[in-house]
């Protein structure tokens, strides 16, 4: 598996969010795929060098918002986006970063046009980017 987490460890942000928000990040983009197995427990822990018991707090919170799945004996994989539930409170959070987006774009001075237009840009961006790594 290609995961690749940095801890930051003077972040307020604790270890196990930031393991979650990476992993996250990693399936949006689709650097990982569907069914891949996530590093066991204590191999990831030990290659961050930091508890396990933080890994699988990472892995339950993962778990419980449906971006993977545990199978006994056998280990975490990536689950199917099909299958995924949306938590309401990553939606309330989701919403409340974009009002601050918004609330500091037009702050500066930037149009409600041309924030859509900044959204779109980003968006395309990224979904190009990943396109373009799926062909490589």
């Amino acid at each position: 598996m290609a995961l690749w987490i940095q801890i930051l460890s003077g972040s307020d942000e604790p270890i196990y969010s930031q393991i979650v928000e990476q992993i996250k990040q990693a399936i949006a983009k689709k650097q990982v795929d569907v069914g891949e197995r996530l590093p066991a427990v204590r191999k990831l822990a030990s290659e961050l060098v930091i508890n396990p018991n933080t890994v699988a707090k990472a892995y339950s919170i993962l778990e419980q918002s449906g971006f993977v799945v545990t199978k006994s004996g056998s280990g975490t994989f990536i689950s199917d986006p099909k299958l995924r539930h949306h938590d309401a409170s990553d939606i309330n959070i989701l919403s409340e970063r974009i009002d601050s987006i918004i609330t500091r774009g037009l702050n500066l001075g930037i149009s409600g046009d041309e924030l859509i237009g900044m959204f779109k840009t980003r968006v395309k961006a990224f979904v190009n980017k990943k396109i373009g790594e799926d062909k490589k």
